[in-house]
């Protein structure tokens, strides 16, 4: 499989951005930083009422400076925790990687297997590293005569604040944290920059509330987007304005101990060649919103087919078992929308492995971006590769954990369902074409497996 870029040892140091925001994203890769996109879901009420109540306070009371510090560390957080929930996953592996190699004629054999404790401790990734991946989180927050002003989210509520904003000055405050995950240690900072606003009519304001731009964003505007044009001036850091502060984040990184050119891709920066890439064999084409992380493309393979990742790909075959027996019950399946490739038919959750993770640590984000299943809330017991040399998939296999229940939830556009399914039924579902040839052979691992624990 081809190799994962990861950091520490005076590598590349992988990056995380806690936000799904496409102007955080495009700043940073303009930089030449390919961040790996994690949503955070912060109730961020009660994030600001947890920290006034700590200080003794309402959470109107604290300041703008306060309130995006909360917020962008609760973000940061909140990953955090995942992703320490899935280093302590990969410590606690059982069983074994089964290797197959289809194209070496070494498909009904495996090519190689060993302990997942052995794969896990040889591959880069998280658990390994000394150094990173960093991880940020940000909040931003516009403030006119002292009136703060976040996301309007309503039409009408975006309207009243444009036109208050008229031929006036306001401030946008970005709060950051950055978390070096591999060590722990924190820094944050704050970012102030004074937007001057033109003077427009209520049509064109009613035209931009329609194209939904400034409903979800900080102030009810944007500089790089259709709300620049509206914009007389910056003074401050304009990236700032766009949620975040490039100046600030290379003085906290600086402030780490690094680099600012550790966090370069080197194909970003033409250090390396880009993986060659080929068109979706399917034209298929996302949605609008979909996030695209490091890693994602497709690649033409010796099998003469086109697969998805850069660095291979990965999911999760989660199996239930009956509480009485301890056979396998049920195993959580995805029904693929119908955008995607072999849209409508049943498979795993999974997708392409990101810059800077090993095959188990793509398996369980994608697993979590796409059907809720927490990390701390599962057993893996083994993994199945299908190498293709410079491409492979794996599949991890994994139970709930005594006393854990997974209710699965879809997280992104990328399913129609979720669902448990009796193992008796599987073959009754259309299937992903390569998980439908492998899951005669899953069916009897997995109840191996059971039967031995």
């Amino acid at each position: 499989m081809a190799a994962v870029r990861t950091g520490g040892n005076g590598e590349h140091v992988p990056f995380i951005l806690a936000s799904q925001s496409p102007s955080r994203q495009a700043l940073l890769v303009k930089a030449g930083i390919s961040p790996v996109i994690r949503k955070s879901h912060l109730d961020e009420p009660r994030a600001l009422e947890d920290a006034a109540r700590s200080r003794g306070l309402k959470a109107t009371d604290l300041s703008i400076e306060d309130r995006v510090s909360v917020l962008a560390a609760g973000k940061a957080d909140l990953i955090l925790h995942t992703l320490q929930s899935v280093v302590e996953t990969e410590h606690r592996v059982q069983g074994d990687l089964v290797v197959v190699r289809p194209l070496d004629g070494q498909a009904a054999c495996p090519a190689q297997v060993r302990p997942m404790q052995q794969a896990v401790r040889s591959w880069s990734g998280m658990a390994q590293a000394k150094i990173g991946p960093l991880l940020l989180g940000c909040d931003s927050l516009f403030t006119l005569d002292g009136r703060i002003l976040g996301k309007p989210h309503r039409p009408e509520i975006a309207m009243e604040r444009l036109m208050a904003m008229r031929g006036r000055t306001g401030t946008l405050v970005t709060g950051h944290c950055l978390i070096d995950v591999a060590t722990g240690r924190r820094v944050q900072g704050v970012s102030r920059a004074k937007v001057s606003f033109g003077h427009y009519d209520q049509a064109d304001m009613e035209a931009y509330i329609a194209s939904r731009e400034p409903l979800e964003v900080a102030g009810s505007f944007t500089l790089e987007g259709l709300g620049g044009a509206f914009i007389t001036g910056i003074e401050g850091d304009p990236s700032g304005v766009m949620g975040l502060s490039m100046p600030t984040l290379r003085s906290m990184v600086e402030e780490l101990g690094l680099h600012w050119a550790d966090l370069w891709d080197p194909v970003l920066v033409g250090a390396e060649e880009p993986v060659e890439t080929c068109a979706d064999p399917a034209g298929v084409v996302p949605p609008e919103g979909n996030v695209h992380q490091p890693g994602d493309g497709w690649v033409k393979c010796a099998c003469g087919k086109q697969h998805w990742g850069l660095n291979g790909a990965a999911g999760v075959l989660l199996a239930r078992r009956d509480k009485q027996t301890g056979a396998v019950a049920d195993v959580l399946l995805q029904h693929r929308a119908k955008w995607s490739a072999e849209g409508g038919t049943w498979g795993v959750p999974g997708g392409a492995i990101s810059d800077g993770e090993n095959p188990l640590e793509g398996g369980l984000r994608e697993s979590y971006e796409e059907a809720d299943i927490h990390p701390e809330d599962i057993q893996v017991v083994g993994s199945h590769c299908e190498d293709h040399g410079p491409w492979g998939y794996t599949t991890i296999l994994a139970f709930e954990r005594p006393g854990h229940r997974v209710s699965p939830h879809m997280n992104d556009d990328e399913s129609i369902e979720l669902a448990w399914v009796p193992v008796d039924q599987v073959d009754s579902r259309p299937l992903l074409g390569a998980f439908g040839q492998d899951w005669p052979n899953f069916r009897r691992r997995l109840e191996g497996l059971a039967a031995r624990n």
